[in-house]
This record gives C-alpha cells, structure tokens and sequence, in this order.
C-alpha cells in the first residue's frame, strides 16, 4: 500500500484518519486521528501507520484497533511535539545503532553483522557529536574526513537506522531523512573487471613459489588462477570435496574475514570439472596428503589455521606495521613485481577470478558453462566478459 491509501483527510472535519485493509478480513480499516492535517502531524500518524504495517507483516495485527488508537494523551502529546519540533531526542544516534544491530541480527546473516553493521559501529564511535539534533554536522564530517563512497553509505545507513527507530516508536523523525547526499559515480567496468594476461598470470605464480617468505601460499594463488573460485570458497575447502582423482571440486560454502563458514556468496553449489592431467589435477594430486582428513582444509596459513581475506591480502599486497611511531610497509609478492617493474597495474586478488573467467572465455568456452564454474550468473559473465562461440564441453587447460 502507497501512503495516500493509508493516510487521508476526512474532507468534513479536515482531521487526518488511516483507512487500511487486512488480507483475510472483509471489512476495511478506518482510524481516526483527530489530528488536524499538517505536515507534522503526518509525520506522527506517518509513525503510526508503520507500527501496524510492521504488525501485520510479523502476524501480530489487533483488529481490534485498540492497540492503535490515538488517546487523548497521544494527541496531547502530538500537539506539544508540533509546538515544539526541534526538542531533543531521548536517544543518541550511537545508541540507536547499538539497538538496530541488535534487531538486525534476528532478521539477516552473522556475516553481514560483522562486516556492515560493526564497521558502521567503528566510524560511528568516531564521530564528533552523537547527538541527532547534530545530523547534518554528521554529514558535513563525514563529507570532510571520509571518502564521498563512504560517506553516502554512512548517511544512508543512519537514515535507515531512524526510520527504523521511528516506526518502533523511539524517535519521533528521521533527521538523516533528508541528508542523503547523491551515490557516487561508479568506476567503470573495464577499471573494476580487469583481468591479467595468462604471461602475468605465470609470472605471479612463479613469484610465490620462488618467495623466500610467502611460497607457501602458491598452491592457494595457482588453485585461484586455474579455477576462478571465490577466495572465500579457496579458504572453506576441505579434502572431503574433492573427488579421489581430483577431477571434481565441490564447491558449497565459504568461509570469510571472521573464519565464519556460510553458503556460497549467491548460495549457489556447484561441481567444479578439471580434465585428467590438466594442472589444476596435478596441482590438488601433489599437495594431498597419503591419507588425507576429509575435513581437513586444503589450504591455510604457515601455522595450518585457517585462512582469511586478510593474510591473502598480505602475502598479495603486503601489510603496514608501526613501531617507534613510524609507520613501515612491508610489501607483498604482487607489489614487490610492481616495485621491480615487472608488472605495470596493480589487480587485487579477486583479479584472479576475472582472469580465469576471461580466458576462459577467450578459449572459446561458452558463456553458460564459464557462469556454472564459478558460479555465477550468464548474465555478469556477459556483462563483464568477453562473448565468443560455444566450442568445447571440458575446461580446458589453458
């Protein structure tokens, strides 16, 4: 329902009244306000129509009405709250986070908790002022000392969070409401989904496995380049899915920053192919072990914990330390090629998969089966790489 077949002015009295129907009753809804038909008030009622909207969705609806009624100490409170609209609000914006988050984590996955809402948490503990009557220094902050992507997703995420306190009725209006700033532009396909050649492929290969520190990770950075695979994918991969002759990857799950282990980032399972003798086989044949666990994971760190996108990321790009108060960069195998001129661009580790998908692609595999390994839909592959002829049905070697 649009806010119009809710909300309407009786045309007699010119109070505000909410008409509504109920899937599974007859008769329509009628509330009366007794409010008259300002802005304000409609912001109040506005409130209130989002409480039983929120009702009916969770199956708790009073058709009664009783629990919705504008009392007469409701509509002594209305008018004090149009005299005076800018009274302080009873709950701070860092508050109002902790609680959202608190209601979020019953309704969406641990992993996004952890990588959405505590990161928000971490710039919101930042902030200057946490006071709502602040709102648009907030933004004014964010805009001065983050990036203008982040700020757009900070002002978004707090207007997201009151709305969500005004329909639980915590707040009497979203301050953030009309403080989004515009989305930044996106970076262009070609920038975001470039691929390296199968010659830069190599070179990066034989990097880690002659690196004094970091060649043990080659076997994870040849398993990523010869699969297109998920990093996350690479890290939840136990020896249990794997076929005995190492022709079948069953790829189910994924395991993220926090080592949590999910489905799939589409929740897509899928059976990776490799041909008999093509180097992924020999690959997975040369690093099991005689008798291997089947769950045991395949690849982990030095220690044989399990991986994460940050030690990738280390070996990859390398990692700052401060010590003394300076600030050392102690480069990765990826930008030590940069440093030495070897590479002329830098690609993150997820380039690994555009570079399997796009030479896949360019050897001729079609673009339905490119989609089913890495599990993905026809549609990005055709949006973001190349389309060519349908020819051969294996994975080929390339």
């Amino acid at each position: 329902m649009t806010e119009d077949k809710w909300i309407t002015s009786d045309k007699r009295s010119g109070r505000i009244v909410i008409r509504f129907r109920v899937r599974g009753f007859k008769n329509q809804f009628f509330i009366a306000t007794g409010l008259e038909d300002t802005k304000r008030n409609r912001e109040i009622v506005r409130s209130k129509r989002d409480a039983i909207a929120n009702d009916i969705t969770l199956e708790r609806f009073d058709p009664t009405l009783e629990s919705y009624r504008f009392t007469a100490a409701g509509k002594i409170a209305a008018v004090a709250a149009a005299a005076a609209p800018h009274a302080k609000h009873e709950y701070s914006l860092l508050e109002l986070w902790n609680k959202f988050t608190e209601y979020q984590e019953t309704q969406i996955e641990q992993t996004t908790i952890l990588n959405r809402y505590v990161r928000v948490l971490r710039y919101t503990e930042r902030l200057p002022t946490h006071s709502l009557e602040d709102a648009v220094k907030i933004r004014d902050w964010l805009l001065n000392t983050t990036t203008r992507k982040m700020a757009w997703l900070l002002v978004n995420h707090y207007s997201q969070c009151c709305e969500w306190a005004v329909t639980s009725q915590l707040i009497r209006n979203n301050p953030f409401e009309k403080l989004k700033t515009k989305e930044p532009k996106k970076k262009s396909i070609g920038e975001d989904h470039k691929a390296f050649t199968l010659e830069q492929r190599d070179l990066i290969i034989k990097a880690f496995e002659n690196h004094s520190k970091y060649s043990h990770y080659s076997s994870l950075i040849k398993f990523l380049f010869w699969s297109g695979c998920r990093p996350g994918e690479a890290f939840a991969l136990t020896w249990g899915d794997v076929s005995i002759d190492c022709c079948k990857i069953n790829i189910n799950k994924s395991c993220n920053l926090h080592r949590i282990l999910k489905s799939t980032k589409n929740g897509v399972k899928r059976i990776f192919p490799t041909t008999t003798g093509s180097k992924l086989q020999k690959l997975l044949l040369e690093i099991r072990p005689t008798q291997p666990d089947l769950n045991a994971l395949i690849f982990t760190d030095e220690a044989g914990n399990p991986l994460s996108s940050d030690v990738l990321y280390k070996v990859w790009k390398g990692k700052k330390d401060k010590s003394h108060g300076r600030e050392y960069l102690h480069s990765g195998v990826v930008s030590e090629l940069l440093e030495m001129r070897r590479l002329s661009f830098y690609l993150k580790p997820y380039a690994t998969r555009h570079t399997f998908a796009t030479w896949a692609i360019t050897e001729g595999v079609s673009s339905d089966k490119v989609a089913y390994w890495i599990g993905d839909t026809v549609e990005t592959v055709l949006k973001y790489y190349c389309h060519p002829q349908v020819v051969n049905a294996d994975c080929p070697d390339f």
